[in-house]
C-alpha cells in the first residue's frame, strides 16, 4: 500500500463516488452513455455531464406532461424520441434562471453552451448507436458566445502583488498571525503560478518529487490525464527552494507526505484554499484588478505571447489541446501585432 495518496487518483475516486450518486437519480439507460464515453473523457468531465443531464431530466419531469407521469429513474430510452426541438429550446430558456430546493440558479451564455453541449453529446451517442430515431439536440444551435476581454496583471501589478505577499501590509491582525507561518509558501505558490501559467488544479496536485531543480522543470498532470514537464526560471526556482527548506521541517498528516504545498492543517492544499489566498492578497492592494488564480495564468500566457509572438508555443505551455483555443483568447494581442505589421513595411521612402 502506498504511503501517500496520489492526488489525481484520489480526485478520480471522489468523482467516481459522486458519479454513482448522480446516476442513481437518472434513468437507468444513462449508464450506457457514460460507459461509452469513458475512454476519451476524464472523470471530472463525465461528472459535469451527469449534473447537466440531470438538470435536463428534472426540467422534463416538471414541465412535460408525458414525463410528469413517471419518476425520472423510470424513464425509458424511448422517451428521447418523444422530445422535440421545441422542448430543448424551452429547456434552454428555463435554465437562464430557475429555483430548485429554495436556491436560485442562473446560466449565462457559457453555462448554457456547456449544458447544451452535454445534451448534444448525450443524444448523439444514442443516435449514432441507432438506439433512437431522432436527434433534436442537433437541431438547436449553440448559444453565440461573446468573448470577454482577458483580465491580466501588468508587470508593475505583478510586482505589487508579490510585495504584498512578502510584506503582508493591510492584513488584519488575525491574518497577520497566519501570514508569518504561510508567507514563504504563499510566495512560492504565487510565483509558480505566475511563472509557469499552470492551472490551480495542476499546482495543488504537485508532489515534492515532481520538482526537478537540475533542469528547472515540474512534472504536472494535465486535463485529460497526460503528464508533461513545464519549465521555470530562476525566480520560481529561488521561491521553491526557500519554501522547500521550510517544508522539510513540517510533518504532514498521514497520506499527505508527498504533497508539495501543504495547508495550515498539514494536508495537501486545496483549489479553494488557493483561490481564497489569491483573493485575500489581491483585496489588500489598492486599485488592483479583481483577480483569480486563472487571471495569473492569463498574465503568464499574455506575457509569453508578447515576448515570443509564438501562439503554438503558448498553446503548448498552457496545455491547450487546440491552438484555436489559444488564438481565440489572445486574439486582441494578435490583432495588435498585425496592425504593427502594416506600419512596419514601407514601400517607398518619403
Amino acid at each position: 500500500m502506498e504511503n501517500s495518496r496520489n492526488y489525481h487518483d484520489e480526485q478520480n475516486n471522489i468523482n467516481t463516488l459522486k458519479m454513482r450518486e448522480v446516476l442513481a437519480a437518472l434513468p437507468s439507460f444513462c449508464k450506457q452513455f457514460f460507459r461509452g464515453i469513458q475512454e476519451y473523457t476524464s472523470s471530472r468531465t463525465r461528472l459535469a455531464y451527469a449534473y447537466d443531464i440531470r438538470v435536463f431530466f428534472e426540467f422534463l419531469h416538471t414541465n412535460n406532461s408525458v414525463c410528469a407521469k413517471m419518476e425520472i429513474e423510470d424513464f425509458p430510452l424511448s422517451i428521447l424520441d418523444q422530445i422535440t426541438r421545441e422542448d430543448i429550446e424551452e429547456y434552454m430558456d428555463f435554465i437562464t434562471y430557475y429555483i430548485k430546493d429554495g436556491r436560485e440558479y442562473t446560466n449565462n451564455e457559457r453555462g448554457k453552451k456547456r449544458k447544451l453541449s452535454a445534451l448534444k453529446s448525450f443524444y448523439n451517442y444514442y443516435f449514432c448507436a441507432e438506439l433512437i430515431k431522432t436527434n433534436p439536440a442537433a437541431l438547436v444551435p449553440l448559444p453565440k458566445q461573446h468573448e470577454k476581454e482577458i483580465i491580466r496583471l501588468d508587470a508593475d501589478e505583478v510586482a505589487i502583488l508579490l510585495d504584498q505577499v512578502e510584506e503582508g501590509e493591510n492584513l488584519t491582525k488575525s491574518q497577520l498571525k497566519y501570514h508569518s507561518k504561510t508567507k514563504v509558501r504563499d510566495i512560492a505558490l504565487l510565483t509558480l503560478l505566475l511563472g509557469t501559467g499552470i492551472r490551480v488544479s495542476e499546482c495543488v496536485g504537485l508532489d515534492i518529487n515532481d520538482v526537478d531543480f537540475k533542469n528547472n522543470g515540474i512534472k504536472i498532470r494535465r486535463k485529460g490525464g497526460y503528464e508533461t514537464v513545464v519549465y521555470f526560471g530562476e525566480e520560481v526556482s529561488d521561491a521553491l527552494h526557500d519554501y522547500l527548506e521550510k517544508r522539510h521541517h513540517i510533518i504532514p498528516l498521514e497520506g499527505h507526505e508527498n504533497a508539495l504545498f501543504l495547508s495550515m492543517q498539514n494536508r495537501r492544499i486545496t483549489v479553494r484554499a488557493v483561490e481564497n489566498l489569491v483573493k485575500k492578497y489581491a483585496a489588500n492592494v489598492t486599485g488592483l484588478k479583481k483577480i483569480t488564480p486563472h487571471k495569473l495564468r492569463s498574465t503568464y500566457g499574455t506575457t509569453l505571447y508578447q515576448e515570443t509572438g509564438d501562439i503554438y508555443l503558448v498553446a503548448d505551455v498552457l496545455g491547450h489541446k487546440d491552438v484555436n483555443t489559444t488564438r481565440k483568447h489572445y486574439a486582441a494581442i494578435e490583432d495588435n501585432r498585425r496592425r504593427k505589421a502594416a506600419k512596419a513595411v514601407r514601400l517607398r521612402e518619403k
